[in-house]
């Protein structure tokens, strides 16, 4: 056997699951379930906004993803509960010889409301990564979700010339589709560049929140002065934010403050942003 081949066989890989629960209890929303295995962890929970709304922030220690790494995460947020997800930092995805994969699977109940709101994903140039996100809503149940994805590493003067970013997102009530989507970027793919793809711009982010948004809301999110080229559509029951960036941070910024004026009005509650994301 050569080198090469010794090398592949042999190469380290991580393989992680998280599994969460909340349930309304007692005045409160409290964790009910917390099983994990292999690197995936959350920190303490935490009551930013007082009793109602449980706060935790997933940790993944090894600090990126690699070839061979497989990630999974499990939330079920019973009825009644409010919880609210999100990360300390960007998730890294490192240069790989084969493909690493993240499935997030979450699950919300009626009456319930579920926040996932994870700081950025940074896809390295010959990254393989393969991201696969399931929400399925029962009855009322209402739910924020964003993403922000960039490719490459601009300020080191990476260009995504080599690998690959596939990504599948399905949301459904009560079994019915509500969003489904899939996308596929390769390295140095012509849309990177292409004024009907990414138009040079190295970052995209999207945020969805189940509701409707009056015109004068949207017009309020629409006048938000940003360095991003974004906008909204709303549709039924669920409304879409999406831009392009420069820089990760530009485009954080712009979903931050449009989850400051969407909150209260669309899941019912002021915005109180956790404090992990100042660190």
């Amino acid at each position: 056997m050569n080198s090469s081949a010794t090398t592949a066989l042999f190469t380290p890989s991580w393989h992680a699951e998280l599994e969460l629960a909340y349930a309304h209890a007692g005045g409160a929303t409290r964790p009910i379930l917390r099983r994990h295995q292999g690197p995936l962890r959350v920190q303490k929970h935490l009551y930013a906004e007082g009793p109602d709304v449980c706060q935790h922030i997933i940790v993944h220690p090894p600090g990126g993803i690699a070839g061979g790494d497989r990630l999974a995460i499990h939330a079920r947020v019973d009825t009644g509960a409010w919880a609210q997800l999100t990360s300390p930092g960007a998730a890294k995805w490192y240069r790989a010889n084969g493909p690493a994969s993240q499935r997030l699977e979450l699950q919300v109940a009626p009456g319930a409301t579920l926040e996932w709101l994870p700081q950025e994903t940074i896809v390295f140039s010959a990254a393989q990564a393969e991201l696969t996100t399931c929400i399925e809503l029962q009855g009322d149940a209402r739910v924020c979700y964003w993403d922000i994805i960039a490719l490459g590493r601009p300020a080191s003067g990476e260009r995504f010339a080599q690998g690959y970013l596939q990504a599948h997102l399905d949301i459904r009530r009560d079994g019915r589709p509500l969003w489904h989507e899939r996308q596929r970027i390769e390295g140095d793919d012509g849309l990177l560049e292409s004024p009907v793809g990414l138009d040079g711009h190295p970052v995209f982010a999207t945020l969805l929140i189940t509701g409707q948004a009056e015109d004068d809301l949207l017009e309020r999110c629409r006048a938000l002065q940003h360095p991003v080229r974004g906008d909204l559509t709303q549709l039924p029951g669920l409304l879409l934010a999406r831009c392009l960036a420069s820089e990760a941070l530009h485009a954080r910024a712009w979903l931050i403050d449009l989850w400051h004026l969407l909150r209260p009005t669309l899941l019912g509650r002021p915005a109180v942003p956790p404090r992990i994301w100042n660190t």
